[in-house]
């Protein structure tokens, strides 16, 4: 099942599918390295919802949610 990752509840984990993005920002996120095949685990939301705190490749990322729904997850 794909589904956006801003939609993943806290604690699941899943797969990048794909990056639905274009540009500048589909290049940051490479170059964070969320990239197809890569494993992330949703830790937390704030409180009202944004930023997301996801771990990925050991280490952990603070992203917009914004950014997470244009990223496809295989869960």
């Amino acid at each position: 099942m794909q589904i956006p990752l801003s939609k993943m509840s806290c604690g699941s984990c899943g797969v990048v599918a794909r990056l639905g993005i274009q540009g500048q920002d589909a290049k940051r996120l490479i170059e964070l390295g969320i990239i197809p095949g890569v494993k992330i685990c949703m830790l937390r939301t704030a409180p009202l919802g944004d930023p997301l705190l996801i771990e990925l490749r050991g280490y952990r990322l603070s992203i917009r949610k914004k950014t997470a729904e244009l990223i496809v997850m295989e869960v």
